[in-house]
């Protein structure tokens, strides 16, 4: 059995202060399959797995697959944000994208990247192609104002 669906299920199923009984109403199943389920006695068809990651807010594939470990013990992120974990700042400021992060966001080697600050809400990093597309929509769309 998977053991992180049951973990992540169970997690979910907390942290949206939801009862068993709510998630059987969401896949259309009993309690007692729910408990099943929890227990890691049984695990759920892939359509109900995909209406309980839809209700829950996450992906599937996080929902079955995701390792605690993996994000520094935080949970399950929603769906399409992500925790790549800690890089260290080097001596002149350059920092390692992590692989995962890279390959999400297609960066590869030689790519030019757009670093953009607030004060209050921190950093975000954006391919300059898109970046420079983003600007060139705004400049458009306020230029017709």
């Amino acid at each position: 059995m998977n053991v992180m669906f049951k973990d992540n299920l169970v997690q979910l199923r907390k942290l949206k202060s939801l009862t068993q009984e709510d998630i059987a109403e969401i896949a259309g199943v009993s309690r007692q399959a729910v408990a099943k389920w929890e227990s890691g006695e049984t695990v759920p068809d892939l359509e109900k797995c995909r209406l309980l990651a839809n209700a829950l807010g996450v992906s599937l594939d996080d929902l079955a697959n995701h390792d605690r470990s993996e994000d520094m013990g935080f949970g399950i992120p929603p769906r399409g944000k992500h925790i790549f974990g800690v890089v260290t700042v080097g001596d002149k400021g350059q920092i390692v994208i992590p692989a995962k992060a890279r390959k999400i966001f297609d960066i590869s080697a030689g790519d030019s990247l757009v670093i953009l600050g607030d004060e209050t809400q921190g950093m975000a990093i954006m391919k300059a192609e898109n970046f420079l597309y983003l600007a060139e929509m705004i400049r458009k769309n306020s230029s017709k104002q």
